[in-house]
């Protein structure tokens, strides 16, 4: 099984016309994603790479039963586009684009926790349950479908760990990046519990990184409510205090979200952590005992 995303996901493509969002729609497609419509106001009735193209988001959901969206809709207009989204009845949002103003991510954020819409992003990779569908920019060739979850704040290294886990001969039941910025919807809690009750899914990957606490809530969480094995990696253990690294929650202030406060939460809660991400796989081979 997987989480939030299978082969019946009906996708929406926001920003559909514009050169990122083009792109990807040609590879979620031939990943094998069903990504029925899309939308660029004033561009109705185009088509893109044989997918049709609506001027709003409740005309794509009425006319294609598109349950999902992707949004490369330029920053300053990326939350409205995704509260359109949210108020059309899609159950997903996921937001690719970065550099979304904080108070807009707020805005948004508040919108869908009142509509029970399931907000991925701002500012992240988006997810793919491998051989199923894949709902963002992660290249598909690398994952292999397995009963692996992993959840992780950064993109790029989200890449690396997965191509360790194929090299290993390990799959993956579903991977999320839920996004580095301060502002979030979908949490490593949110998706923890997911994988929890997830009965594809037999054990985590948690990818973290410097700076704030969600790491240390995440372990928390761990040691009081999941019974599947999980194995983790904290990326930003030479950083400098005080200075931001790639993501904007990714920073060292007050002596609070250090590499050692993440690794000594994640210990204290049973939960092996990979000094390198070539280590995953065979930690996790013997925290599942083979």
């Amino acid at each position: 099984m997987s989480i939030y995303i299978d082969e019946r996901t009906r996708v929406c493509v926001q920003g559909i016309t514009g050169r990122d969002g083009s792109f990807h729609t040609g590879a979620m497609i031939e990943y094998g994603t069903h990504v029925v419509s899309g939308v660029t106001p004033g561009k109705g009735g185009q088509t893109r790479g044989g997918v049709p193209v609506f001027n709003t988001v409740h005309e794509a959901v009425s006319e294609t039963g598109a349950n999902a969206t992707i949004v490369f809709v330029p920053a300053k207009f990326a939350a409205d586009a995704a509260i359109e989204a949210a108020e059309s009845g899609v159950e997903l949002v996921v937001v690719i684009t970065e550099g979304v103003p904080t108070l807009d991510a707020m805005r948004l954020y508040q919108r869908t926790k009142q509509l029970g819409v399931r907000l991925l992003g701002p500012n992240c990779p988006g997810l793919i349950s491998p051989g199923k569908a894949k709902l963002g920019i992660m290249p598909g060739a690398i994952h292999t479908r397995g009963k692996v979850g992993v959840v992780s704040r950064s993109g790029t290294l989200t890449y690396e760990v997965v191509d360790s886990l194929r090299r290993g001969g390990i799959g993956q039941s579903t991977v999320i990046g839920i996004g580095g910025d301060p502002i979030i919807g979908t949490t490593f809690i949110d998706t923890l519990e997911a994988f929890e009750k997830d009965e594809g899914t037999t054990a985590v990957v948690l990818i973290g990184e410097i700076g704030g606490t969600d790491e240390e809530q995440a372990a928390k969480f761990i040691k009081e409510h999941m019974s599947k094995p999980v194995v983790g990696f904290i990326a930003g253990r030479t950083a400098p205090p005080g200075r931001r690294m790639g993501h904007a929650g990714a920073i060292i202030a007050g002596g609070k979200g250090t590499a050692e406060d993440k690794i000594e939460a994640l210990s204290d809660a049973g939960v092996p952590v990979a000094d390198r991400p070539s280590e995953i796989p065979g930690l996790l081979r013997a925290t599942l005992g083979r």
